[in-house]
């Protein structure tokens, strides 16, 4: 009894030590009431005291000054804070302030904290900023106030229509600052009438290197985990396979199951092969485990494929004619498609998920579109996880240096990122009318709803050619894409709703000046690029080539090696940089990337090898990097599947290690809400099971 007593508390003391490794979410993305990335404006602010990469521009700045000017506030010091209040909405965090992902508020969540202030500011306020509005606005008349009449319900008075004192309006200060106050925990923030400014306190230290183990030979473009939470991932090859596998435990010494001769579906008889296209990306649909839906990416050609067949993407809507471009090696233009198909699993009809084979022949032509030249065509698809639409990266189409400038042509869906609902489908009627590629309909809120010029499929455009999105597990908001470069750097960028990433104006934050202009010209001036957050040059990392080639990656959100938690890991083409990207302060949108020694451990189920005259483990040629249930990170690589394990397998040091080193990773966790639990397999039945009472107990939820 006095040994399970004992169990249970070293158990309970490990549960523990995990909890303080994890660092506390933020969700506090620079990011402007309508979602979009805050830009700097081309004329400064004159009315609110806002500069830099703010929310508003010099029309919106007029018009806050004029609704403060209605307002008629005659006292000064009410004057000062409700100016501060009206102009919160040009603050870069302002989304956040504004909390809008839970509904529309007509001022911000005013700090109404008496002991701290704002926990994530640089500034501790000393008093509550919500009483300050009390104290000073409580019985002064404000027209057409902003605190008047729809919020109300809970304080105790009546409306009236006419009514402009916060006496008139609410009952007591504690009641006012309950239905407008508010505190920064977990990371979130509050206004306190100034503009945001985010702590930079902690000493950042990149890790001391990544270990990898080689746990397949196979070469593969993609993986995606299983939906079901298991232990099992899909992969694909470029020509059209996918195989179902089961990934190994942790220091298992086991190898990826994989029976290459049995795939999971084959579609190489749709999709062309040619090493500058393929199949290039593969999704599974958020609720795959009841419908079986899932979606393939894919190249096809209309030469050899009669069902290859749809609207040319070079056509006079985007002032470009096909006739005019010349054969790409003997390849006419639009001769080559991009296609998102939907297949759908063999499984039995109550658990889809079971499927451990797929219909070849696709159920639905989601998106179909005719390519102008043979490279450059992305391809890669994701749901997003807070929405549930399917992302859709499209490169530029081809031909150096994007000549026709389809990246920057709102009418064109190449060099874009779409979004697309493929739940709601309309009839082929409306899909006509409607001038759609496929099936499927568009999110009413897209940019198109803001930018009428925008074609309304259109999420993100001025990309070249994005390659690797991922959505940060802990923090949706944060979507990041590689997007490969032309001939000088290649960049990493946050996509945001509408963000205009410079493509080929710019190449990353270079201004480029294209060779041929058939389709016309962009000026600098006449866009707000978003420039990205992380890059590097090609003479930096491949002096004798010349050249490089970006893969975006993952936040690591594993504890198999926690001094690389919350870093986001990229990688080069040939293998020979990775980077280790951090962000300081947390959820300020600012990174900085270093490049991280890495190594095999030598007790790697598959012996890596190395490249010659270097201490560099042979990866060949980095393809794609990817995350399991358990959320360790794989880089698919032309020599095979590398799995980032724990640090001192390699003999680098992690001083954070030592907690998770004593037991083994775990077996096939369920997602999300076990994961971090399941991190401690070390224990017996009895002791888990405490710990998930106790977790239900104190309310975690991970």
């Amino acid at each position: 009894m006095i040994g399970s007593l004992t169990n249970l508390f070293l158990f309970y003391q490990i549960w523990l030590g995990l909890l303080l490794l994890l660092p506390c979410p933020s969700s506090s993305l620079p990011l402007c009431t309508d979602l979009r990335a805050p830009l700097v404006p081309k004329k400064p602010l004159a009315f609110c005291p806002y500069n830099g990469s703010v929310c508003c521009d010099s029309a919106k700045d007029l018009q806050l000054q004029k609704q403060f000017q209605a307002m008629n506030i005659s006292d000064e010091g009410c004057a000062s804070l409700m100016k501060s209040i009206l102009c919160a909405t040009c603050d870069p965090f302002s989304a956040e302030l504004f909390k809008v992902q839970s509904g529309p508020r007509p001022v911000p969540v005013l700090c109404n904290s008496t002991d701290s202030g704002n926990s994530s500011m640089s500034k501790q306020g000393t008093s509550s900023f919500c009483s300050n509005v009390w104290d000073e606005c409580q019985n002064v008349f404000i027209s057409n106030s902003p605190f008047a009449p729809s919020l109300q319900g809970r304080g105790g008075v009546s409306v009236n229509s006419s009514a402009s004192k916060l006496t008139e309006l609410w009952q007591s200060k504690s009641v006012f600052c309950d239905a407008f106050g508010g505190s920064s925990d977990n990371g979130s923030i509050c206004f306190d009438g100034e503009a945001v400014s985010l702590e930079n306190t902690e000493t950042i230290v990149p890790p001391k290197g990544m270990c990898l183990e080689k746990i397949s030979n196979g070469s593969y473009i993609n993986m995606v985990a299983h939906p079901d939470g298991s232990n099992r991932a899909f992969f694909s090859s470029q020509a059209g396979k996918i195989w179902l596998a089961s990934v190994p435990e942790q220091g298992s010494g086991g190898t990826l199951e994989l029976d290459e001769s049995d795939p999971f579906v084959d579609i190489t008889d749709l999709v062309l092969s040619d090493p500058r296209a393929g199949m290039m990306g593969m999704a599974f649909h958020p609720n795959f485990a009841h419908n079986g839906r899932f979606f393939a990416s894919y190249n096809c050609d209309k030469v050899q494929s009669p069902v290859c067949s749809g609207r040319c993407s070079c056509n006079s809507d985007v002032n470009c004619d096909p006739s005019k471009i010349d054969p790409s090696s003997g390849v006419q233009p639009c001769q080559y498609h991009a296609v998102v198909a939907e297949f759908t699993a063999n499984g039995t009809a109550s658990d889809p998920s079971s499927a451990t084979s797929a219909k070849p022949s696709e159920m639905r032509r989601i998106f179909t579109m005719g390519l102008p030249f043979t490279s450059d065509h992305g391809g890669q698809i994701l749901f997003g996880p807070a929405d549930g639409y399917l992302y859709l990266m499209m490169g530029d189409g081809g031909s150096k240096g994007d000549p026709y400038n389809f990246a920057q042509n709102k009418k064109s869906l190449l060099g874009k990122i779409m979004r697309l609902d493929i739940d709601n489908i309309p009839s082929g009627e409306e899909i006509d009318e409607l001038g759609l590629w496929g099936n499927y309909s568009v999110p009413r809120d897209n940019p198109y709803s803001e930018d009428k010029e925008l074609e309304p499929e259109i999420w993100a455009l001025g990309l070249r050619n994005p390659w690797r999105c991922s959505f940060d597990s802990e923090r949706p908001e944060y979507f990041l894409c590689g997007d490969v470069g032309q001939d000088q750097y290649e960049e990493v960028d946050i996509i945001t709703k509408g963000g205009n990433y410079g493509w080929r104006v710019y190449e990353g934050p270079l201004l480029f000046t294209p060779e041929q202009t058939p389709g016309g010209n962009t000026s600098a001036n006449s866009i707000n690029p978003i420039f990205p957050i992380l890059g590097y040059k090609h003479s930096d990392v491949n002096p004798k080539l010349g050249s490089a080639a970006m893969s975006g990656g993952y936040f690591y959100r594993s504890m198999t090696d926690p001094c690389m938690y919350g870093s986001y890991l990229y990688g080069d083409l040939y293998a020979s940089y990775i980077w280790a990207a951090a962000e300081r302060p947390e959820g300020s949108g600012n990174f900085t990337g270093t490049s991280i020694p890495f190594s095999c451990s030598s007790d790697s189920p598959i012996q890596c090898g190395s490249v010659p005259e270097s201490s560099l483990p042979a990866l060949g040629y980095i393809y794609s990097f990817a995350e399991d249930n358990r959320k360790d990170i794989f880089i698919l690589t032309s020599n095979g599947v590398f799995r980032v394990v724990r640090p001192s397998r390699c003999n680098y040091t992690c001083s954070k290690e030592t907690v998770t080193a004593a037991s083994p990773s775990p077996p096939s966790p369920s997602p999300p809400t076990s994961n971090y639990a399941n991190q401690l397999t070390g224990a017996d039945k009895e002791l888990r099971l405490f710990l998930s009472s106790l977790l239900l107990l104190l309310g975690y939820i991970f």
